[in-house]
């Protein structure tokens, strides 16, 4: 597939989802971002497309979206990317598994992630989604390269990491899939502090997280196309 058309495939999805951020409850106006992988043949190197800084998800359009290669060097776009590229394009560089990349601000997530709690392995769909405990990953200001390496640290064998004092951030190999993991942590996160509230939260064993994960990975679901796909 010619790289333009994928490309643009992969905006148009960005724009479809983008209201998701606000109506799943990820975000509050404008805070959060999220990006696609994109690749292609003859292409030397992997490009990504991600939502612009400071434009409401309620409102944004296809050719609002930035085309960056990971180095930071704008391809295609009229609008400033995410201060939060470099979150991104660390990720991306870390995980080759990795194709799509969302930043939240959910509330009691991000609660955790202020107590710097790491969210234990408390549900299936937690373990199965994001791989087991969801990690806290060591704090640094927000948009710098030290977020980037800090967090692509924490996400070395799990889909979804808490920033501390930040927020959360979710991968996977499509948006959805990402998208997912957000959603799942912040249901998880919300779990967790009521149980804490009404008595001790019951961890699942080392030998369930992995038998869980491995039936994940090898039985559910069907396939599914990456973001350009």
């Amino acid at each position: 597939m010619a790289l333009r058309l994928v490309v643009e495939k992969a905006r148009e999805k960005m724009a479809r989802m983008a209201p998701d951020m606000v109506r799943l409850g990820l975000a509050v106006g404008t805070w959060g971002n999220f990006s696609c992988r994109v690749t292609g043949d003859g292409l030397g190197e992997d490009l990504m497309v991600i939502t612009p800084s400071g434009v409401p998800y309620t409102g944004m359009k296809s050719r609002d979206m930035v085309v960056m290669r990971l180095d930071g060097e704008v391809v295609d776009g009229d609008l400033r990317p995410s201060t939060e590229w470099r979150l991104h394009a660390g990720i991306y560089r870390a995980r080759r598994d990795v194709n799509a990349v969302v930043h939240t601000h959910s509330p009691v997530a991000s609660g955790l992630a202020v107590a710097r709690m790491p969210l234990p392995p408390i549900l299936e769909d937690v373990v199965q989604i994001v791989g087991g405990e969801v990690p806290v990953a060591t704090y640094a200001t927000a948009g710098t390269e030290e977020l980037a390496a800090n967090t692509a640290a924490a996400l070395r064998d799990v889909n979804g990491v808490l920033l501390a004092n930040h927020g959360v951030v979710g991968v996977g190999e499509t948006l959805e899939d990402a998208f997912t993991v957000c959603q799942v942590i912040e249901k998880g996160a919300q779990v967790y502090v009521f149980a804490r509230l009404v008595g001790e939260p019951s961890v699942l064993a080392p030998a369930e997280v992995d038998l869980l994960r491995r039936l994940y990975r090898e039985g559910y679901g069907q396939p599914r196309r990456r973001c350009g796909g």
